[in-house]
């Protein structure tokens, strides 16, 4: 992308991480063949490169990995929460040990910049697992009453966008509260918690505490249908969402869902511009706005509208995009194909629409799955990219005259997730997050993520707490 500077490659070495040619389902502390035989291939979405072929989970491994869980669970749930802590301190340190290999292996894996594993995914996965291991002898005093129970087996499909995170806000409070785990990561981005899985026999997790399979939906719907399931946490699409919510409707089974998100970013006639042009770019170009919470929809005061464009478009044409592995990139690769064409789809709705499409000058590679930074001014809340997820580098401008229009704006979202907003006045900030429907909002900052912090959302955003010691709660009998 068109920069005052040209950036020699920095690239980080892809020597760290050895990546097997193929990768088994872990089953009860093994790696296994699925009992039909099937495998996909996992590809690099920066080139396209084949990077491992990995089995592929069917019904019958799904309840030989429930069976394990289960077994598992009567000897982990009976072991004092000091000792479930110690296992959970020994994978964090592992974590740590380990960190720059499994940054290149995400980076491989799922396309996004080396910085942002590196220097966000990583550290907050392995915080995540110092965090509730000081939990697992403290339950007592956790507000949900005296020695409370853990529900047994979890069952817990996460995305590909952020592969590790998401295992590590799943597992970590599962494995403190002294529940047992199934977990199917995504089929775009398996290799992560199969590298996990060699953690856990490195900590000298008991066999079947933790069971990985990779797989397609009909993997994860299995995981939810089984009766053997306790409890399902699903981090994902809004679609898939309300179909586990239909598939687990009058079963014992307990549910946290975590969904789709149309954040919406205010900001203010008094916020200090440069300032919010940096929160703006970090709330929807990170991870190739691949985020749940994502910014995507910026609500300016119109008084200032010309000018914070003006700066958030110069800002834009600095932005680096290419290679993941180099240490320059601030724009990486899109996850997959599927995603791409999705993107695409939105953005040339968005356009037939009447809504005025900007990019920067950009040159994207020429192999893997690539999309510039856009932006769409000229957006109404009746246009479909100011209502749909996009899940991608797309941001829609809207503009507001007063407080109240932009929290009527804001709000007016099937979703209800994540919200900013930029302002100098403390008094602002605390009127207008008040009258915000959304799980987290943040204040001159955007995403920003603390393992003690709870996260979630409403509407169809899904329901329930991860993270803080609300996160405990969803795998507790309380």
């Amino acid at each position: 992308m068109a920069s005052a500077f040209e950036y020699a490659p920095a690239p980080e070495s892809r020597s760290i991480v050895d990546i097997a040619p193929s990768y088994g389902l872990f089953i009860d502390g093994e790696f296994a063949d699925a009992a039909d035989g099937k495998v996909f291939k996992t590809v690099s979405p920066a080139s396209e490169e084949v990077l491992a072929e990995v089995a592929q989970a069917g019904t019958e491994d799904v309840d030989r990995a429930v069976k394990a869980a289960r077994k598992a669970f009567e000897k982990w749930s009976a072991l004092p929460g000091s000792e479930r802590a110690k296992y959970l301190f020994r994978i964090a340190r592992i974590i740590q040990e380990r960190s720059r290999e499994l940054a290149v292996l995400e980076t491989l894996d799922n396309g996004k910049p080396i910085k942002e594993t590196r220097d966000a995914d990583l550290p907050l996965v392995a915080a995540h697992f110092f965090y509730y291991a000081g939990w697992a002898d403290k339950l007592d005093h956790a507000g949900y009453g005296a020695n409370p129970k853990p529900l047994g087996v979890a069952g817990q499909v996460i995305p590909w966008n952020f592969p590790l995170l998401m295992l590590a806000w799943k597992i970590a409070p599962a494995l403190a509260t002294g529940n047992t785990v199934v977990l199917k990561p995504a089929e775009t981005t398996p290799l992560s918690a199969l590298f996990f899985a060699d953690i856990c026999r490195q900590a000298g997790l008991p066999k079947g505490v933790v069971n990985i399979l990779p797989g397609y939906g009909d993997t994860g719907a299995a995981l939810v249908e089984h009766p053997g399931v306790d409890k399902v946490a699903f981090t994902g699409s809004t679609a898939v969402g309300k179909a586990i919510a239909r598939q687990v409707a009058g079963t014992r089974k307990k549910v946290t869902l975590e969904l789709g998100g149309k954040g919406a970013n205010i900001v203010f006639d008094d916020a200090p511009i440069d300032q919010a042009v940096e929160g703006i770019v970090n709330g929807i170009f990170f991870n190739q706005g691949q985020v749940c919470c994502a910014g995507s929809r910026l609500l300016v005061q119109e008084s200032v509208q010309d000018e914070l464009l003006e700066s958030l478009k110069r800002r834009l044409s600095t932005l680096r995009l290419g290679d993941p592995l180099d240490k320059n990139t601030d724009i990486g690769a899109i996850n997959s194909e599927e995603q791409l064409t999705r993107i695409t789809a939105l953005v040339e709705a968005g356009v037939a629409e009447g809504a005025e499409r900007w990019s920067p000058a950009c040159d994207l590679p020429t192999s893997g799955y690539w999309f510039a930074p856009t932006l769409f001014t000229n957006v109404t809340q009746a246009h479909t990219i100011a209502r749909d997820e996009i899940f991608g580098p797309v941001l829609s401008v809207l503009t507001f005259r007063t407080p109240d229009e932009a929290v009527a704006k804001a709000n007016n979202s099937q979703y209800g997730l994540s919200a900013g907003i930029w302002t100098e006045k403390g008094s602002r900030i605390l009127a207008v997050a008040s009258k915000l429907r959304a799980g987290v909002v943040w204040a001159n900052t955007f995403n920003k993520f603390d393992p003690t912090s709870p996260f979630g959302g409403y509407k169809e955003s899904g329901f329930g707490r991860e993270g803080g010691r609300h996160g405990l709660e969803a795998y507790l009998d309380v």
